[in-house]
């Protein structure tokens, strides 16, 4: 193990919240599943990798183990971590870029060859783990990006590609008012504490806001919105990595269109 990155998830496992749908499911348990290190030693059935090869893996949420100076990682949800990129970049891609990806290119429907019409997209908490990498592989696809941070990241987030940055802090910030007047058609909702009724009045006729971290109301809301068959309609979205996306962004991370920052 050389680097390990933890998600606002691993906290709530901590805590006992994710005990309902049986993760971890036994004690004592080891938190973090985004690790990155060297392979020291390989099963039998093993033949992607030997000892000595970098890696970045994804372990698991019901498994985790990344906390720790050794970890048993699945061949299946491992991958080559380019020279380029050390190991701490590299555990922070698996959850959070992951997430992003997912979520702009399917409920969001980006394509990252920028070939699908323009899109005015939205990204809230953008200097945080998945924001921050949202914001980039946003910039791949044809979109004007809004993002919001607080006032000590706005240039940061600027840096990574956003046309325009809202400190949430400020009137337009709290009510997501785009500094251009602009609707938009994607909301990628990376924070908490904001209801529907905020994002409705800015969002586009067929507009979306996919919440990253839904919770009860936004169950209900997603049902009244099918329910109602309303053009304007919010989506929770549960990312389950695959060995597939995380190819991808370690993909992008290879060819300079895509890289972590730690601050």
């Amino acid at each position: 193990m050389e680097a390990a990155s933890l998600n606002p998830v691993d906290l709530k496992i901590q805590k006992g919240l994710m005990r309902p749908i049986l993760i971890p499911r036994k004690l004592p348990f080891t938190p973090a599943t985004d690790i990155a290190g060297e392979v020291v030693e390989v099963g039998t059935g093993v033949t992607k990798f030997k000892a000595g090869d970098k890696v970045v893996s994804y372990l698991g949420l019901s498994i985790g183990g990344g906390l720790a100076e050794f970890a048993v990682a699945n061949e299946t949800m491992t991958v080559p971590r380019p020279p380029e990129e050390s190991a701490a970049e590299a555990a922070g891609l698996p959850i959070a870029a992951i997430t992003a990806h997912v979520a702009l290119t399917q409920p969001a429907g980006v394509k990252p060859d920028g070939t699908d019409p323009k899109k005015n997209i939205l990204i809230t908490a953008a200097s945080g783990g998945v924001g921050h990498y949202a914001v980039q592989l946003a910039k791949l696809g044809n979109t004007h990006v809004t993002a919001t941070c607080g006032a000590r990241n706005l240039n940061f987030v600027k840096s990574l590609g956003a046309d325009e940055v809202i400190d949430y802090k400020t009137p337009e910030g709290q009510v997501l008012k785009s500094p251009s007047g602009k609707k938009y058609d994607v909301v990628v909702h990376c924070a908490g504490g904001f209801p529907w009724s905020t994002f409705e009045p800015s969002l586009s006729t067929n507009g979306k806001v996919i919440d990253l971290t839904p919770s009860p109301s936004t169950m209900m809301t997603f049902a009244l919105k099918k329910l109602t068959f309303s053009k304007k309609q919010l989506v929770p979205l549960i990312c389950v990595p695959t060995v597939e996306n995380l190819e991808y962004v370690v993909k992008l991370v290879k060819e300079g269109k895509l890289k972590t920052v730690i601050d």
